[in-house]
């Protein structure tokens, strides 16, 4: 690692994330083109915050092609600066401004990245706790890649270790942390999984409260009232007894997925499940007949590349 600022030239401001600014810059040696990441610290006697180091942490760790790349990082008078790979786009960019790019095998082949980046998550025991479009995005080459780990733990397939239930955008927060679960699994990204995949298709979030309270409701509304067959355990939840929802019963998929084919829907309804243990896996979920029953793009040559936008 270079390690000091001098080493790269900002042409410009990319935006401001949660912690601090990011800019885009470009590496004098090389000319590769970064993203320059500029972390307050208020506290230097605090050291840096956990959430930054557990970012740190993951992306050292996860040398993936599907997973944003940490190139460097250096302090910066009261700062810590992260370079990152610089990413022209975003899911939420091709959601918001650039639906009509999201063609069908477009959005089989962002699928199977973000498949392929969390399979290799999951299989270093890292959870990220965090997916949705916003921290997914897109290189010139048109390769989806996830990012923002800052809510990323590792995990023990044995479980028995709390986490916190507050983690995940509301949206794509599953059922079991809607009820406030301390103890949890990687199975958390798979219910985010299926509903960014079912976003992509229709343009349209699955769930989406203005509320945590409201989400949960429109989750049950549309799965249908747990059971113990359907959700064992649901009922010694933390915050299960704190409110009584009206009983429901599921809505039909392609009701809730319209005019989309029967494999995809089947694939989505595999990561919507109340009982995590029958999520189905990013690595099965790369063998789903799905990827197969229409042929996604041989290369990426053969997708037309993202319009730059601001990155998130």
């Amino acid at each position: 690692m270079d390690s000091d600022v001098s080493n790269y030239s900002v042409v410009g401001r990319i935006g401001e994330g949660a912690h601090g600014l990011v800019f885009k810059a470009r590496h004098l040696q090389t000319g590769r083109e970064v993203a320059m990441k500029k972390i307050l610290i208020k506290n230097l006697e605090d050291g840096i915050p956990v959430n930054v180091m557990r970012e740190i942490k993951a992306l050292q760790l996860l040398r993936c092609k599907y997973i944003i790349k940490l190139h460097d990082m250096f302090p910066r008078g009261m700062s810590l600066v992260l370079v990152l790979e610089y990413m022209c786009s975003g899911l939420w960019e091709m959601l918001h401004h650039n639906q009509q790019e999201l063609t069908l095998p477009r959005v089989k082949a962002y699928a199977q990245m973000l498949l392929k980046g969390t399979r290799y998550m999951h299989a270093h025991y890292v959870m990220h706790r965090d997916l949705k479009p916003a921290n997914l995005l897109i290189n010139h080459e048109g390769i989806l890649k996830i990012a923002d780990l800052g809510l990323a733990r590792l995990y023990w397939p044995d479980g028995g270790r709390p986490y916190s239930h507050q983690v995940a955008t509301r949206w794509y927060r599953a059922p079991e942390l809607l009820y406030g679960a301390r103890y949890y699994t990687e199975k958390v990204d798979l219910w985010a999984v299926g509903c960014i995949i079912a976003e992509m298709i229709t343009k349209q979030p699955l769930f989406s409260g203005e509320s945590d309270i409201e989400q949960l409701a429109i989750v049950l509304q549309h799965l249908g009232t747990p059971t113990q067959e359907s959700w064992p355990g649901h009922e010694q939840l933390p915050d299960f007894h704190k409110i009584t929802f009206p009983e429901s019963t599921p809505t039909p998929w392609n009701e809730l997925l319209p005019g989309v084919e029967p494999d995809a829907i089947h694939l989505v309804k595999s990561f919507i499940c109340y009982n995590d243990n029958r999520r189905i896996s990013a690595k099965e979920a790369l063998r789903h007949p799905w990827f197969q029953n229409r042929p996604s793009p041989a290369s990426l040559d053969e997708m037309p590349k993202p319009v730059a936008t601001k990155s998130k």
